[in-house]
Parts: structure tokens; sequence; C-alpha cells
């Protein structure tokens, strides 16, 4: 019991920071708490992952646990964290930055699309974590762990990497922000640098991974890539 508690205050921390930190790099450089973009996005946001963070504590806290574990080993990866933690500071503060002085206007019709693109990435986030019990954030293999072929596994790879795109890649447009769109287009290479680097772990300490890699040819975006 005390185990799930600490569990929960973490988790409850975690995401209460990070809202805060949103708010901190989105407001601020908006001069105002008017920002309806910032709002939109924050609340498609946070509430999903409220909502699966909740689903997760109480059905597989294994899971929420991996999902909070955030220190990296690989050298590759710790600089992946890095240039997405600058990414995502930039393209925030670009964002705000943008509102407050009009550098661009992005139309409401596409703001709408993109928040709906931008919760469908989440659905697929969702899913990923039903389908596959040893997701984590970060890059290791772990004792008795199996290759997950079925599903969206059995279309790519890398689901919640495609999750990701799609939601990070929305992001700056439910901002209205078509300069901060230009820097999380950034997000690509990073994201490509990580799945190499994940690649080359799995092959060479998960049975069965190439067997798998044999079977779906497609990592991120099926006939793409």
């Amino acid at each position: 019991m005390q185990k799930k508690m600490s569990l929960l205050f973490k988790a409850l921390f975690k995401g209460i920071m990070g809202l805060l930190v949103m708010m901190l790099l989105l407001f601020l450089p908006a001069g105002t708490l008017q920002y309806r973009g910032a709002w939109l996005l924050l609340v498609i946001l946070f509430v999903p992952m409220m909502a699966m963070g909740i689903v997760m504590y109480l059905k597989s806290p294994e899971l929420l646990q991996r999902r909070l574990q955030s220190k990296e080993d690989r050298t590759t990866q710790q600089g992946v964290i890095k240039y997405s933690a600058l990414l995502f500071v930039a393209g925030f503060v670009v964002a705000g930055l943008d509102y407050r002085l009009g550098w661009t206007a992005v139309p409401q019709w596409i703001v709408g699309v993109c928040a709906l693109l931008f919760l469908v990435g989440y659905g697929l986030y969702a899913e990923v974590m039903r389908e596959n019990v040893w997701l984590s954030r970060t890059v290791h293999v772990e004792s008795k762990q199996q290759v997950i072929s079925t599903g969206l596994y059995g279309i790519v790879r890398h689901p919640m990497y495609t999750a990701t795109l799609l939601m990070f890649l929305s992001m700056p447009l439910v901002l209205g922000s078509y300069c901060a769109a230009i820097i999380f287009l950034f997000y690509i290479p990073i994201i490509v640098r990580r799945i190499f680097d994940e690649e080359s772990l799995l092959r060479n300490e998960l049975q069965g991974y190439v067997a798998y890699c044999n079977k779906v040819r497609w990592r991120l975006i099926p006939f793409v890539w």
C-alpha cells in the first residue's frame, strides 16, 4: 500500500510540475492569460493524461512506474532527451511570442483540425500502452520481456513514436503559430535518431526482435519509413 501511495504522489508531482512549466513557457512570453490556443492545448494534453494515469494506477501500476522512469543510461538517448527538451522550450516560447507580437495567424479551422489530430494521436498512444506492458520512457530490455507483434505493432515497429509524431507536429498549430511549427519539425530527426539507437539495442538484446523486423518492415509510417 505504501508503495502504491508513493507511486501516486510521484505521478501527481510530475503531472503538476509539467503543467506549471508549460503554463510558464506559454503565458509568460504571450504576456497574457487570454491566450486561447494555450488553454486549448493544456486541456487536450493534460485531461487525457490524467485519465490515462488514473487507469494505469488502478489497473497496471507497473506500467505507470515504467512511464515515470526518466533516467537514461545510453549516451545517445541522453542526447535525445536534451535536444527534445530544448525543442519544446524553444517551441513554446516562440508560440507565446508569436501570439503577443502577431507574427503569424493560423486560421481557426486549422487549429480545430490539428486539435482533433492531436487527440487521435493521443488515442493511438493509449492503445500502444494497452498493447505493450513493457512500454517504458527509457530505452532498455527487461528480464522476461517479449516482442509485441500484434495490433499496431503489426503495422509499424514503433507505434508510440508514430503517435507522438502526430501529436507534436500538430501541437504548434493548436497554439496558432506557424513559427513554432517550423521549430517542431526538428522533432523528426530527433525521433529518427532515437529509433536507430533503440533498434540497435533491441536487435542485440531482445530475443526475436530481428525476426520481428524482418516481418514488420516499416518503422514509423507505413509505406514511407
